[in-house]
């Protein structure tokens, strides 16, 4: 089956949405200067990501709207484990790595992993998991334009590390 492909426009460049039946496989957050070359068709023209696209332009409004989408999550039970957490982390707060690792656990190193492999950012936040001295990585990137979106998301939801507490959820 042909996977379709929507862009939201966002502050930060856009969120690319990637769809197959009706189902989410995956979603990329781009930077502004990687939106132009993009490719990707405006959200409302196809019906099958109508819905995704409207989510994602409330979040973008107003970051405490609930998002929940179908998608198709292929990843190691460890993984959907680490994901499932991430989930339950709410917008406004985060979690460091070693926290996170503690209450499952494992370590942080397989932590940020999972986060690293994560297809769905935004639905499922790896954004909010920073490290204990900083901002950590974000889409498999610890420098440059995928920082600075994680550091819009997490200000736009109202936490930053340094004003985080004990990083606890």
């Amino acid at each position: 089956m042909k996977e379709e492909i929507a862009m939201v426009p966002a502050p930060f460049g856009g969120i690319r949405l990637s769809a197959s039946a009706g189902i989410l496989v995956g979603i990329d957050v781009v930077p502004a200067h990687a939106v132009e070359n993009d490719g990707a068709g405006p959200p409302w023209a196809d019906g099958s990501l109508r819905a995704a696209a409207e989510q994602m332009l409330r979040y973008l409004k107003q970051p405490g709207s609930d998002l929940v989408l179908p998608m198709r999550l292929q990843g190691t039970p460890f993984q959907q484990r680490i994901w499932q957490a991430l989930r339950e982390i709410p917008a406004g707060r985060t979690i460091t790595y070693g926290s996170l690792a503690k209450r499952l656990e494992t370590g942080p190193r397989a932590v940020a992993s999972a986060c690293k492999s994560n297809r769905f950012p935004i639905l499922i936040p790896c954004h909010r998991v920073v490290s204990a001295d900083g901002m950590g990585g974000y889409c498999g990137e610890t420098e440059g334009p995928m920082l600075e979106i994680k550091r819009w998301l997490l200000r736009h939801e109202g936490s930053l590390p340094g004003e985080i507490g004990d990083g606890s959820v």
